[in-house]
């Protein structure tokens, strides 16, 4: 029998040339996009086509396109405010044409469609700050000194400018630390909220919506604390689940329909070693009524934690909002982790949005607060107008630039511990995406009803297929 190999990107084509053998389908072709853990391929893309029938010797990943999950809300990651301050300091049209390989949908961007952003400071902006911050000893219970004046100076222009080039671009809104005067140790970092100014930080979500909106963002959903069991970050808080729900249901929930806000509220925003700590809010029916979802990090836990808090709660979302790549990481290995974990993951465990940690450092792996983190590393590296892309842009881009907001996550096997995940997109077309960890190539079958393709990826390389 004489076969033809085609060695194509990060993965391999076998066109069969015998009449025993499997023939080439006439309808349509499959576009592939590979990255590779040794670099050599970056969202590098080739065809495939179908044959008529299954090769035998091979395993099958079959999707099952009666199996429907979740909606997916986009992926994408969160743009601190020290991203912000890079990026405003980058000439305006080298500033442009880098949002728009961000967030652009043509041919050479990766289409990102969420962020995430910090209401105050997150520990990667170069100062720490609220906004209503006061000295010492003072108080402002009606919010009279509140201001988010240090957004307008970055994080707000940049944020219109994604929105110019995305008008449907979601956003997430995740506190670090209340105003210091109103927590129980008066300081920015650790503490708790102190319960007599419940209502009073509620109206400072409120405040904060509003102010947002006067600017043409809407923000789409807010988390209630960022790492609530994390009080050693700059700036940070601690908040029981207890604590959370009693916010939630006497004031947070109150104020927002008081006001007609109808911005989401998301509980936890931490660890997947915990999945009780939503699972206990959504618990106490008075604040499960203003709860839209979970949200959740994965530096300790396991994604499938995500499907414990869906099956106590399938009413409510699933969301997963950070996950960092760091000085010290390894390409390959930050790679082939991220997208199991992260993409594949946290897809396969209910999520609708999946976020990588910040989209922007300096060479210094700057900004930061003091006591900020000093080695998370960006999507990106910004040096004046120069621009180093990172490990966790193409991360998110083998997702982000295929799967559409409004894509249906698909059921599919996982044959050989090619671990994978499949999508129905608003347009129709199917996507999926599929991750080699082994060293050596793996071919396999993929099966969609009575179509087929087949495909062989190389060692430790993702590929996206859509057709």
């Amino acid at each position: 029998m004489k076969n033809k190999l085609l060695f194509i990107l990060g993965f391999t084509v076998l066109v069969f040339q015998n009449e025993h053998c499997f023939k080439r389908h006439s309808s349509g072709n499959i576009q592939v996009w590979t990255t590779s853990a040794d670099g050599q391929n970056l969202l590098s893309q080739a065809s495939l086509v179908f044959v008529s029938a299954a090769d035998n010797r091979l395993p099958i990943l079959q999707i099952d396109t009666t199996q429907h999950y979740q909606a997916i809300e986009g992926f994408g990651y969160t743009m601190t405010g020290g991203s912000a301050k890079l990026l405003v300091q980058m000439g305006a049209a080298e500033r442009t044409a880098l949002l728009r390989q961000f967030f652009g949908t043509d041919s050479t961007a990766i289409g990102v469609s969420y962020l995430r952003i910090s209401i105050g400071a997150s520990d990667l902006d170069a100062e720490v700050f609220s906004y209503d911050d006061l000295p010492a000893g003072q108080t402002d219970t009606d919010l009279s000194k509140f201001s988010i004046a240090k957004d307008e100076a970055s994080l707000i222009p940049v944020l219109k400018e994604v929105l110019a080039i995305n008008p449907n671009m979601k956003f997430m809104g995740s506190p670090w630390s209340p105003p210091s005067w109103m927590k129980n140790n008066g300081s920015s970092m650790g503490g708790n909220l102190n319960p007599a100014y419940y209502s009073v930080y509620a109206q400072y979500f409120v405040k904060y919506i509003q102010a947002y909106k006067a600017h043409g963002i809407s923000i789409d959903a807010v988390t209630i604390q960022n790492e609530p069991h994390h009080g050693g970050n700059n700036p940070s808080m601690v908040m029981s689940s207890a604590q959370q729900a009693a916010f939630i249901k006497t004031s947070l929930g109150p104020a927002f329909r008081a006001a007609g806000i109808s911005t989401k509220i998301i509980v936890w925003d931490h660890n997947c070693d915990e999945p009780n700590y939503p699972i206990e809010v959504l618990s106490d029916p008075a604040a499960k009524e203003y709860v839209q979802g979970s949200a959740f990090h994965l530096y300790a836990g396991d994604e499938a934690a995500l499907s414990a808090v869906h099956d106590t709660h399938p009413d409510k979302a699933l969301y997963f909002t950070e996950q960092w790549t760091g000085k010290n990481g390894d390409f390959g290995g930050d790679l082939m982790w991220h997208i199991r974990h992260v993409i594949i993951g946290t897809m396969r465990n209910w999520s609708q949005v999946a976020l990588e940690w910040n989209l922007a450092n300096d060479p210094n792996f700057g900004p930061h607060t003091p006591g900020g983190c000093t080695e998370c590393r960006g999507a990106v590296t910004i040096d004046g107008n120069a621009v180093t892309k990172n490990v966790s842009y193409y991360i998110i881009g083998q997702a982000s630039k295929f799967v559409t907001p409004g894509s249906v996550r698909l059921g599919s096997n996982i044959p050989n511990e090619m671990w994978n995940v499949a999508f129905r997109r608003p347009d129709g077309k199917t996507v999926l995406i599929v991750l080699n960890e082994a060293s050596a190539p793996q071919s396999f079958n993929i099966q969609l009803g009575r179509r087929y393709i087949k495909a062989s990826l190389q060692g430790k390389t993702v590929g996206t297929f859509v057709w």
